[in-house]
């Protein structure tokens, strides 16, 4: 996969943005947007992406957000804004989207990149025909909030940071950015059910039964608000359904996408 940059001004701030395609060659093949997670990147997605857009016949598109991957850094000691995930959905997604001419794509975001669709389509009803999210948070748990401090642990005395490092250009901004937002005080009533209750369109939500961020209550949550949302619950797996479990990941969101074939191809094009 060829590696791109493209510059882009959120409100005002000019952000490199690195992006890369992957799937089918076709211009004209439905796109797939994948929305990585909370320490996550281009090249932290392997080559998960690549294999599911093959099976779907989609185009896929990657890309790192701001302060991950070798996008523009974020500024060391630059904390978080509370919405900062609202902002990535509503202002930095669609102007990225709209300076590669997307226009009608699918959405699949992991952890942070799933609360990230969630937002995204409920701001936006017209846009994405349909929303992936995998281990979403909708909002803030004890066992989120447990985890992270524990991997401030690993970051220091367990190698974390030293894995983490090939994949960021400033690891210590990425960790602590991150970390800091989410074991704020003022963050941990953090709450979008009221958000995710405007989504339209159709939702496919995994989850796994060992993810160690957060409770399947995250995705029964978005099923009790979205009527057209369809679950996929995966024993022993964790956090990362790609890398725990890729080939259920796979084929769920093959049922998913031909259980709502004839509406999918009339919004954005036939998929496979």
């Amino acid at each position: 996969m060829t590696r791109e940059r493209i510059l882009i001004s959120p409100s005002g701030r000019s952000l490199e943005l690195e992006y890369c395609w992957t799937g089918a060659a076709a211009s004209d093949a439905p796109v797939m947007v994948f929305l990585h997670e909370g320490l996550g990147s281009i090249a932290m997605w392997r080559g998960f992406p690549q294999r599911l857009c093959d099976r779907l016949g989609v185009r896929g598109l990657i890309y790192s957000r701001f302060g991950y991957g070798h996008s523009t850094a974020r500024l060391r000691h630059e904390k978080l804004p509370r919405n900062y995930l609202h902002r990535e959905a509503t202002e930095v997604l669609p102007e990225f989207l709209d300076a590669l001419g997307v226009t009608r794509p699918y959405l699949f975001g992991h952890s942070d990149g799933g609360s990230i669709a969630l937002l995204a389509a409920a701001d936006d009803a017209s846009r994405y025909p349909a929303i992936i999210v995998m281990a979403p948070h909708i909002f803030v748990e004890d066992i989120c909030v447990e985890n992270i401090q524990a991997a401030r642990v690993a970051y220091h005395e367990k190698g974390l940071r030293e894995r983490l490092d090939r994949y960021h250009d400033d690891v210590d901004s990425t960790f602590y950015g991150w970390h800091d937002i989410w074991l704020d005080p003022a963050y941990q009533d953090w709450n979008i059910e009221a958000e995710v209750e405007k989504i339209a369109c159709p939702v496919l939500a995994i989850q796994g039964e060992d993810d160690e961020y957060a409770t399947l209550e995250q995705i029964y949550g978005i099923k009790r608000r979205v009527p057209e949302t369809t679950l996929l619950i995966l024993p022993g797996c964790g956090h990362s359904p790609q890398r725990d479990q890729p080939e259920s990941v796979i084929q769920g969101v093959l049922a998913f996408i031909t259980s709502n074939a004839s509406r999918l191809s009339t919004e954005t094009g036939k998929l496979a």
